[in-house]
């Protein structure tokens, strides 16, 4: 596994997020670089988990290639295509990629965000079984009575979120959502969510995995054209359980960031905010530990051996 890396500092950058750098390329593209930092109830902890950055970047162009299908998205190339990246201009941030730094880099092009997080879920958990727990509701929609912890719903259900640049990101109901994006493309988002869904879920379960939730961001690009963005179906943004250990009515074990939100749940003292205790290194090493599981569990590839997919530099 490569040495952590927490931030970036190439030329040209325009936003630094939770994980993401992003640098601008000119034109219309973009640089977009995970690092290894990890958040936890939207508080960024000190300790980067090594190796993180790569599989995120990694993951999200690999399920790009599975859904490209459904819609159109913004990956132009990983940096560390080599094919299609011998068909772009190699100036300003790109030219100063390790090959480490390439490996966790998508040239991206430029799009304008759409300020809501479209989150589908297809199970009760975590927040969403919180919020039932205490008002039998979701997203302030009544749920039926006796739903148990991990219950399937009928089918998947659109609950989209506020999009916080910091702090947390705050649920919404059907008609708040409406307000903030217009009627024509609510109905837009939550069409494609869930189509998007529905064909990662299918995926999943002929691995042996469960997606049970996960959140997408789009955006227009200059053209007009809606785009699938940002990253997209990884253990950052989304919750994978295994098949085989599956059972309703109790906490499941989660292949993502889990071990840091269970000590940060036990730990006294914290309030969860900024700033974050450090993380031991049981806990880094546990929650790198299923990155790499559930990538390997998804692409039945290891990390090591992976290249990235083929795209096109026509987009």
């Amino acid at each position: 596994m490569s040495e952590a890396v927490f931030e970036t500092n190439l030329s040209g950058l325009i936003h630094r997020g939770k994980v993401r750098d992003t640098y601008d390329l000119g034109d219309d593209r973009l640089l977009m670089v995970a690092s290894d930092r990890i958040s936890a109830f939207d508080v960024v902890m000190d300790q980067p988990i090594p190796g993180k950055g790569i599989i995120l970047t990694q993951m999200s162009a690999f399920w790009f290639g599975v859904i490209d299908y459904v819609m159109p998205n913004h990956l132009i190339a990983t940096a560390d295509d080599e094919t299609a990246m011998a068909a772009i201009e190699i100036s300003g941030a790109l030219s100063e990629l390790t090959p480490d730094l390439a490996r966790r880099s998508m040239v991206i092009k430029k799009a304008e965000r759409i300020d809501i997080e479209c989150v589908v879920r297809n199970y009760i958990a975590g927040s969403a079984w919180a919020e039932y727990e205490e008002s039998g509701t979701m997203n302030g929609t009544p749920l039926p009575t006796g739903m148990k912890a991990a219950d399937r719903f009928s089918e998947p259900v659109f609950t989209p979120s506020t999009k916080a640049e910091s702090g947390h990101d705050m649920p919404l109901t059907p008609s708040e959502a409406r307000d903030l994006v217009g009627g024509e493309l609510h109905a837009q988002l939550e069409e494609k969510s869930i189509e998007i869904f529905q064909v990662a879920h299918a995926y999943a379960a002929g691995q042996g995995m469960i997606l049970v939730d996960t959140k997408f961001e789009f955006g227009f690009d200059a053209a007009g054209e809606l785009l699938l963005i940002d990253e997209v179906l990884t253990p950052d943004s989304s919750r994978f359980w295994p098949k085989e250990s599956y059972s309703v009515g109790r906490g499941q074990p989660s292949l993502d960031k889990q071990p840091v939100r269970d000590w940060l749940d036990e730990l006294q003292g914290w309030n969860k905010s900024p700033p974050a205790p450090d993380l031991p290194d049981t806990v880094v090493a546990a929650t790198s530990d299923r990155y790499q599981d559930v990538f390997h569990r998804l692409t039945g590839i290891e990390l090591a051996d992976y290249r990235p997919p083929l795209f096109g530099t026509d987009r």
